[in-house]
């Protein structure tokens, strides 16, 4: 079965995914103000009275998904997500989602759940996506309404010592790449705040970052480090931002989250560190970090904008605080290793 997905550009025109079906590619060719798109891989046609219908119809069902997304105050990240879990249950399935039942959804979440690397949150927003389908688009809710879902994992975030955060920020030497790493680890931002920043947000005086409208639609305050602040000055001072805090190549716009991820994964082999960490590590590793100091927990969820303290709470399942004070039943037992044993070289 062919694979077609489309979605709204944020340049009020429609993009059009396709996998490679003779049959859908000319009938996009065919359309008139039709554009290649190559930096996303997609064609860009007009969003005019009528260019829907010369597009299959579940096409047609996404775009109206969207819309409806969008009116409800959904994140662009959350609508494209969404969008996209249907569009995969729609290539799935091979069928109309109204001629489905509630027997064809039970059948691709199981499916999803096979697969190796689908963790249950990944499920559970797939089902979250599948319902609102049927209930506020499709108008029922019939087929997903008694549809359980997966338990949710407990899963204990990633956290680097402080020698580690260390090496890997003296990896980047690039004053606008450090100024990023800096702000990340020192404030406890998301990898999407950080690159939306903008010169405003910084309030150098008070010393205080303003998040705007992050996860959630909400705002926040964290604190602003003085070295980050010094390296935000010499990273200003060389490349004037106007706008944008750190703005991208295109103009007008703010760096893609994926180069600053490619940053991360450059410093991350220049510090000749091994094990698998991302970019919220950092954001990890500073919750933690700060709950090793002594800072209270409710003012670690402060700064990280996390909604619930239960939220928080998992740090201190991480925290070396306490933990390293434990002394093992065994080190009782048989007291210091004997002589010739080296446990460094473990």
């Amino acid at each position: 079965m062919a694979q077609i997905e489309i979605y709204r550009g944020e340049d009020e025109r429609i993009n059009v995914v396709l996998s490679y079906n003779a049959e859908l590619i000319t009938k996009t060719r065919s359309i008139a103000g039709r554009r290649w798109r190559p930096e996303v891989k997609c064609c860009n046609v007009p969003d005019s009275d009528g260019v829907l219908d010369e597009l299959p119809r579940r096409t047609r069902m996404l775009v109206a998904m969207d819309e409806e997304l969008k009116l409800r105050g959904y994140t662009a990240k959350t609508r494209k997500a969404y969008l996209g879990h249907v569009a995969r249950f729609v290539r799935f399935s091979g069928k109309d989602p109204q001629a489905l039942d509630g027997a064809a959804v039970r059948e691709f979440v199981l499916h999803l759940l096979d697969q190796q690397d689908v963790s249950h949150a990944y499920a559970n927003q797939c089902i979250s996506a599948l319902k609102f389908m049927y209930a506020k688009v499709l108008k029922q809710p019939a087929p997903i309404v008694n549809l359980p879902r997966p338990k949710r994992e407990r899963k204990l975030p990633e956290i680097r010592s402080r020698q580690e955060v260390l090496r890997l920020l003296e990896a980047v030497e690039n004053p606008k790449h450090r100024a990023i790493m800096l702000l990340t680890y020192s404030a406890g931002l998301r990898l999407g705040e950080v690159v939306r920043l903008k010169v405003e947000d910084i309030d150098s005086t008070r010393r205080l970052i303003h998040i705007r409208q992050a996860k959630g639609r909400k705002d926040r305050y964290t604190i602003l480090s003085q070295v980050a602040l010094a390296a935000l000055r010499v990273y200003c001072k060389q490349y004037r931002p106007d706008r944008w805090l750190f703005p991208g190549a295109k103009p007008g716009q703010h760096l893609h989250e994926r180069t600053v991820q490619k940053v991360f994964e450059q410093a991350r082999e220049a510090a000749g560190i091994q094990k698998d960490v991302f970019v919220h590590t950092l954001r990890h590793s500073f919750a933690t970090h700060l709950l090793e100091a002594g800072t209270d927990l409710r003012y670690i969820q402060e700064l990280l904008g996390h909604k619930s303290s239960k939220i928080t709470e998992i740090y201190t399942h991480v925290s070396e605080r306490d933990i390293e004070r434990i002394q093992s039943p065994l080190d009782n037992l048989l007291g210091q290793p004997r002589e010739g044993e080296d446990l460094k070289q473990l």
